[in-house]
């Protein structure tokens, strides 16, 4: 199917900017998003379109919020919308059921091993044994890095494409 075709080339591109630079790019998502609209237009017609635009609209509604309580970058957002316009309404309510389980997945691991937490709880723990109290969290080490939450978008949005029927509304 065109779709997933199309879909699969912008998730490539938008995982490997994210991952190298923390950015999705709004000269990849545009285009992408406006060939899905026409294609839309011409394989669907009236129908079609507003299937796309619902898509984007939900898309952008899903992420909006996160977004302006500063969880996360405008990027994500614009991505998932991106992805509701190509796939359609009830492909982004779906996918993003299985993007926020990817993202809160990467999440633990990002804090066990990338922010050594598990080592610290360990040592915690291993302190607690012996009678020493030992802070969990360093207070000198702000949290500098962010979490590139375009691969759990994709990775929601891929798991989506090959196993529709999991969870199906």
């Amino acid at each position: 199917m065109w779709s997933n075709l199309l879909l699969i080339i912008l998730l490539i591109i938008c995982v490997i900017t994210d991952l190298k630079e923390r950015k999705i790019y709004n000269k990849v998502l545009f285009p992408f998003l406006i060939i899905a609209w026409i294609f839309h237009a011409i394989t669907g017609g009236w129908n079609g379109l507003t299937e796309a635009f619902l898509g984007t609209a939900v898309g952008l509604g899903i992420l909006l919020i996160p977004y302006l309580l500063g969880g996360m970058g405008a990027g994500d957002v614009k991505l998932l919308a991106v992805i509701g316009g190509i796939k359609g309404l009830s492909f982004v309510l779906m996918a993003s059921i299985y993007m926020a389980l990817a993202g809160g997945i990467m999440a633990i691991l990002f804090l066990l091993y990338r922010k050594g937490l598990l080592k610290r709880v360990i040592y915690l723990i291993h302190g607690l044994r012996h009678g020493m109290r030992l802070s969990l969290l360093e207070e000198n080490d702000p949290v500098k890095t962010t979490l590139p939450y375009g691969v759990a978008i994709a990775a929601g949005a891929i798991y989506q494409v090959y196993f529709p029927g999991v969870l199906s509304l």
